[in-house]
């Protein structure tokens, strides 16, 4: 995307979090095949969130653990966060967020 060109690292990631703006995770998201929706915003929300409390993008279990604790057990577990970001719910949905990637992932 060449908005986006400059702005990213060598995985398509956001390399300054400070320049996110929902502009930005819309086209990350359209890029990932994702439309987002409120249920979207909620988790993108908490990736923000992690990454502020703890200075790194989570894995996908923290994520899960993470999203149960602050939003609930119903959104907080694979199978929900595996139907919003398919594929890796960490990995796409730290993109979409803005977030470097998560160090665990491929």
């Amino acid at each position: 995307m060449t908005a986006l060109q400059g702005m990213c690292d060598d995985n398509g990631f956001l390399l300054d979090r400070d320049k996110w703006t929902p502009d930005i995770a819309a086209a990350f998201a359209a890029e990932e095949g994702v439309e987002l929706t409120d249920a979207h915003w909620q988790i993108l929300g908490c990736l923000r969130d992690f990454h502020q409390e703890f200075g790194d993008s989570p894995a996908n279990r923290a994520l899960v653990n993470y999203v149960k604790v602050h939003v609930g057990v119903e959104q907080g577990n694979s199978l929900y966060l595996m139907g919003l970001f398919p594929g890796s719910p960490a990995r796409v949905g730290s993109r979409i967020a803005g977030l470097p990637k998560p160090k665990n992932c491929l």
